[in-house]
């Protein structure tokens, strides 16, 4: 079965990487499973070299791997290696790309005396990089140049489903600060609403354009989810980390200020939630967002890594995820998204969805909750970003609402370190009081 190829932004970094450094480094394309990285690495290769073998270490003869438990003899290693591929090799115009290189940990190691030969460039793809199993007993090379891949961001999945204008239209909005008007508008949400619901796996939008049916694509990422958690056994086999992904979207909905561990499994300890964290983010399945003790540029230098907030990388996943124990009939977030009725107390799904766009756009996550000072409440401001000298907060609302308290309380208290102030909605764009109100649909090209 053919796989239909999207065009993805990450290909003009892997074209960078060609011009500029492929000499010194090979290219370690970093993320979740099925985001597509394996799809672009092949059809880079075809199009920028000349020629390109493919080895890929879940799927591979014995005689290929054996071929890296001695690199001493080079010459022989590429000898052996086009003979049993049956592919001529180009001296700088052949790429060997290694995917899944996390399943052959020689193979890893061997970058380090394959660029230093220099004939050809290498490419190597793979998830769970950083799993001690498979690093343990190998030097790490330092001749890897590292990019993340993340799902297909909305102007991707704007250019999938064939749409090749209303990028430039939101670009141009934005620019002239202006708003859509209520027909545009409700159009663009139409649009945004259903990247939410089918989210930016290849797979998934590619289920979509060839059935144009939402339980055909759930099902799809259902499949997604479940290869996802049997990757989660791999680093915990107490299935803790299965827990925690599968427990996101409940965390969320409580409105609790930090990631509440009981949520993942009763009577849990945080030194072991803190023991499969860091593999799980590796995985790029997940997102986490840290709580700043002081807002201020400098923020990661005052996270509390204690408390944190958790999503899910990909939205589609997200909304499957929260039904994931009911049929696709029950999962009412794909009947309000597609009617335009999203109850405030599902507000979370907006959540989810800025948490990506941001760190698709290479921010890290941060977030801020202070006491009232009339009331016992929390005050939280969802995200905090930095920009130049100054913090950036904002604030995603789902639903109409009168009043931003808890924002403005923020704003004032830190007037002096404040930029730029956003409140992310599902209205049209305006700007009131000094605060930037911008539909959801403009945040990926803001």
């Amino acid at each position: 079965m053919s796989v239909t190829i999207f065009k993805r932004k990450i290909y003009d970094k892997i074209l960078e990487w060609k011009t500029n450094r492929s000499h010194k480094y090979s290219l370690l394309i970093r993320g979740a499973r099925r985001v597509g990285k394996s799809t672009i690495a092949e059809e880079f290769a075809k199009k920028e070299f000349k020629s390109y073998i493919m080895i890929d270490f879940a799927h591979t003869s014995k005689a290929i791997i054996e071929l890296f438990d001695d690199m001493y003899d080079l010459d022989m290693f590429f000898l052996k290696l086009q003979q049993f591929t049956k592919t001529r090799l180009y001296e700088n115009d052949s790429v060997i790309i290694f995917e899944e290189i996390q399943l052959c940990p020689k193979a890893r190691q061997s970058i380090k005396y394959l660029v230093a030969d220099g004939r050809y460039r290498y490419i190597e793809t793979g998830s769970l990089l950083s799993l001690r199993k498979n690093t343990q007993d190998i030097l790490i090379p330092s001749e890897e140049y590292k990019i993340s891949m993340y799902p297909m961001d909305f102007e991707e999945f704007l250019w999938a489903i064939g749409d090749n204008v209303s990028a430039d239209t939101i670009r141009l909005l934005l620019k002239t600060k202006k708003p859509a008007g209520n027909s545009m508008h409700r159009e663009l949400m139409r649009i945004f609403r259903l990247y939410m619901l089918i989210g930016g796996m290849p797979q998934a939008i590619e289920t979509y354009l060839e059935k144009n049916n939402l339980c055909s694509v759930d099902e799809t990422k259902r499949a997604i989810v479940d290869l996802y958690e049997e990757d989660f056994t791999k680093i915990d086999g107490t299935g803790l980390a299965g827990d925690i992904f599968e427990s996101i979207p409940a965390s969320l909905t409580g409105n609790s200020s930090r990631y509440v561990y009981s949520s993942a499994r009763k009577g849990i300890r945080s030194e072991q939630i803190y023991r499969v964290l860091p593999d799980m983010l590796s995985s790029y399945t997940v997102n986490i967002a840290y709580h700043s003790n002081n807002p201020d540029v400098g923020m990661e230098l005052e996270k509390d890594p204690e408390r944190f907030k958790l999503f899910v990388s990909d939205i589609g996943l997200f909304i499957t995820l929260s039904y994931k124990d009911k049929n696709f009939t029950e999962n009412i977030i794909y009947d309000k998204l597609l009617s335009d009725k999203l109850d405030a107390n599902l507000g979370y799904v907006y959540e989810n969805i800025v948490a990506q766009i941001l760190v698709t756009k290479g921010s890290n996550l941060f977030y801020y909750t202070m006491k009232s000072e009339t009331s016992n409440h929390l005050h939280e401001i969802d995200f905090l970003l930095s920009s130049s000298t100054k913090i950036c907060p904002l604030e995603v609302k789902s639903s109409n609402y009168k009043a931003h308290k808890s924002f403005d309380d923020f704003c004032n208290k830190f007037s002096s370190r404040i930029g730029e102030k956003y409140i992310v909605h599902t209205k049209d764009y305006k700007r009131e009081n000094g605060v930037t109100f911008i539909p959801i649909y403009m945040l990926p090209f803001l």
